[in-house]
């Protein structure tokens, strides 16, 4: 059974096909055309956004079908997998438009996937034991969840975060200090250099008193954290020594972000008895996380999953795979088929 999948919730541009039956699905191509242009407003303009995947998608998708080694007439696609909530808007439509006209083109169905849900499948693309169940982690620049996957299909939200999402607040941060848009890997890079005594913010949302049951057990908050670091900088311009300081501030703040997000998705893993931690979205390619979550698990023996970075970004090959296990399940969309801003991952339950 191969899957054409297209991705385009927000500046990246993706087409991608994947192959295979069961948990047994390979990646046979993968496409992704990012939008430089949202760097030089130092984050993504929604109407640029749309109007440049008008341009891409075709040719994207013409490119993911020849790397596949698949003609232009679709012929060998069994289905079209398309993201179709949550983003923006004005991008979600181009690609939930063009996935349905070459379904009707080419007769096959049209499946929407829920953009977060390809990235709970993301990761067993690289790794053929991120399959549940486990804990999931979905860190990116829009969303922060914290899930138990028992199985596909079947997810408990654990937490999430009550402001900021922490890619949000990575670019955030990265703004403060000066650094390039999007913030992650900037702040990952001047942290290596720095000292992590040097400025040791309080980990957010996160203290010994917590108990399972309570609402901040598993929630997660970054605002805060943004804040600290925002004072530090103030004082440290005002004493013109902020240039001298950005790497043991970006240390601080990864430090404080890490140290929270490891804890809380050590404690949901203790809780369902889950061995396997799955990572995904943007920030899941942050090494400093995935080593600070390894040591959090690691005592009651979990294993921690991490995407590959293009897996990790904003790709059709997730939105290709998850769409490939509802094909198998006999699920389709129809014309109706829509895109939405916010919508709820199917099959979530608190």
């Amino acid at each position: 059974m191969r899957v054409l999948g297209i991705e385009s919730s927000c500046d990246e541009t993706s087409a991608a096909v994947v192959s295979g039956e069961g948990n047994a699905v390979r990646l046979e191509s993968l496409v992704i055309l990012s939008q430089d242009v949202h760097r030089i407003f130092g984050g993504v303009v929604p109407e640029i956004a749309s109007r440049a995947h008008l341009t891409a998608v075709v040719p994207v998708t013409r490119r993911a079908l020849a790397d596949a080694g698949l003609p232009e007439n679709g012929a060998g696609v069994d289905a079209i997998a398309v993201t179709h909530a949550p983003g923006l808007v004005g991008a979600l439509l181009v690609g939930v438009a063009y996935a349905k006209s070459l379904a009707a083109a080419w007769d096959v169905p049209v499946l929407g996937v829920h953009h977060m849900e390809g990235h709970l499948f993301a990761t067993a693309l690289d790794h053929a034991d991120a399959v549940p169940p486990f804990t999931a982690l979905l860190v990116s620049g829009g969303h922060t969840l914290l899930l138990d996957v028992a199985a596909w299909g079947d997810y408990r939200l654990l937490g999430s975060t009550r402001d900021d999402a922490a890619g949000e607040a990575f670019d955030k941060v990265a703004k403060l200090l000066g650094l390039p848009y999007p913030g992650g890997r900037p702040i990952e890079l001047a942290a290596r250099d720095g000292d992590p005594q040097r400025h040791r913010f309080a980990p957010p949302m996160l203290h010994g008193g917590q108990q399972p049951g309570d609402e901040d057990y598993y929630d997660l908050s970054f605002s805060g954290l943004k804040t600290a670091v925002l004072r530090k900088v103030r004082v440290a311009d005002a004493a013109g020594t902020l240039a001298a300081e950005v790497p043991h501030l970006a240390r601080g703040f990864q430090d404080a972000l890490v140290a929270t997000l490891a804890e809380k998705t050590a404690r949901a893993a203790r809780a369902y008895a889950r061995t396997r931690v799955v990572l995904g979205g943007g920030v899941a390619c942050n090494a400093a996380l995935q080593a600070g979550i390894r040591r959090a698990v690691s005592p009651f023996g979990g294993v921690v999953f991490a995407p590959s970075p293009k897996l990790a970004t904003d790709n059709a090959a997730m939105i290709a795979r998850a769409g490939h296990w509802r094909l198998e399940r006999n699920e389709r969309s129809d014309a109706s088929l829509n895109a939405y801003a916010s919508l709820p991952i199917p099959g979530l339950r608190d």
